[in-house]
């Protein structure tokens, strides 16, 4: 196991679900919404590691776990697992921490007691060298 001190560094994100980017029935959002938000993430990760926003060049693995939703608040969080010379490869999960309740009022929600999986993935990013 590496000692590189990147390994492990986690950046999370809050984001609210507006309604607009409702795609589907039931207030359904599209899948490609989460993966945008990886990217964001990801770009995180690279400035805090590589003073570079850098580029994401693939992902190995994505699974869609749980529906989001419009007025869904999602935490998307990155981690490093593993730093090569030039590539980082990440660890993606985005968790729905608070849903709308539209039984009980058209703006009710709640902050739920567990959060809920809903995309989980594994990327690569790269970065430029090192000068």
């Amino acid at each position: 196991m590496s000692d590189d001190a990147r390994l492990g560094l986690t950046v999370t994100h809050r984001r609210y679900v507006p309604y607009s980017h409702a795609h589907y029935g039931g207030n359904l959002v599209d899948g490609a919404y989460v993966l945008g938000l990886f990217g964001d993430v990801a770009t995180e990760v690279c400035v805090r590691t590589d003073g570079d926003e850098g580029l994401f060049a693939s992902y190995s693995d994505v699974q869609f776990r749980a529906p989001v939703i419009a007025g869904d608040v999602l935490e998307v969080s990155a981690v490093i697992t593993r730093v090569g010379t030039r590539s980082r490869q990440i660890a993606f999960e985005a968790r729905v921490v608070c849903r709308a309740q539209p039984e009980r009022g058209p703006s009710a929600a709640a902050v739920l007691a567990e959060p809920i999986v809903a995309v989980t993935a594994a990327g690569t990013v790269v970065v430029p060298p090192r000068s």
